[in-house]
């Protein structure tokens, strides 16, 4: 079941995230991951739906504004602060709401991907109790239920939504507009900081490779066609590149910096200690 099916067939307005089902699955399935959802995480809000054309059922999950809240609270979201505050960004807290920017509007205050981020960490950590079971599969205590459950096929996918209105600026302002600045603050902003980051840098990189291009290439039409010559030539372009290499690292470490403390990340703690994801085995 693809992913396009889905949106194409029902409203997405009112879901962050899909949890599709194979069509063999029955209903005391659907019933049982549908209650431990509800009692383990009850700020989530899920709809089911069917498909007509392929019979497959799915769960339609979002959260409201106020859940959201405590679950940026939860994950230690980063924001941005209000100047008169100090300003930067800070660890989501709603004893201190009032200080974050845009917090008095609910549809800006979080983006898109901070949503599904929340939703997913709720789902993902919604964890067994000692005895309980699903057919033929016995959990343990604290096990991940829906990471066991997509593993052993009862959950087909679980995938965020596209919001198709801010697909199609980002492809009129991205893909399109091939000779103007990448918009990295909409593409941190819809697809989080790893992307924008990876985009920044070939970005970066494509631009910088101009110089050594245009120097080889003008050292290429003016070489002489002798042996002396080549071999100057070649010494020449290999102490450029060791030049050009040292500056290029130089500068992408400074703006590296710059986009990570524009986004937050600059004092963030690295990836190797924190707390491994419920699926990691």
């Amino acid at each position: 079941m693809s992913h396009k099916a889905w949106m194409k067939t029902v409203p997405t307005e009112n879901c962050d995230v899909l949890m599709t089902f194979p069509d063999t699955t029955d209903d005391h399935t659907l019933l049982w991951l549908l209650n431990h959802i509800r009692l383990g995480i009850p700020e989530l809000i899920v709809q089911v739906r069917h498909h007509k054309h392929t019979r497959v059922y799915a769960f339609f999950v979002t959260a409201t504004y106020e859940s959201l809240l405590r679950g940026a609270d939860e994950i230690g979201l980063r924001k941005p602060v209000k100047a008169e505050f100090g300003g930067g960004m800070r660890s989501f807290s709603c004893e201190e709401d009032y200080i974050y920017e845009n917090i008095e509007n609910e549809l800006y205050f979080f983006t898109s991907q901070e949503r599904q981020n929340i939703i997913r960490y709720w789902l993902e950590n919604l964890r067994a109790k000692q005895g309980e079971s699903l057919h033929n599969i016995h959990f343990l205590e604290g096990q991940p239920i829906i990471p066991e459950l997509a593993a052993r096929g009862v959950i087909q996918q679980v995938f965020p939504l596209h919001e198709q209105r801010i697909l199609k600026r980002l492809m009129k302002s991205w893909v399109q507009a091939v000779c103007e600045a990448q918009p990295l603050d909409e593409i941190c902003d819809y697809f989080g900081v790893k992307i924008a980051m990876y985009f920044a840098w070939l970005g970066f990189y494509t631009s910088a490779m101009v110089y050594p291009a245009v120097f080889g290439s003008i050292l290429y039409t003016f070489t002489e066609s002798d042996q002396t010559s080549q071999d100057i030539c070649c010494v020449v372009f290999a102490i450029f590149n060791v030049i050009w290499s040292t500056l290029f690292l130089e500068e992408w470490k400074r703006r590296g910096a710059e986009f990570a403390y524009k986004w937050g990340t600059l004092d963030t703690p690295a990836e190797s200690i924190e707390e491994p994801r419920p699926q990691f085995r």
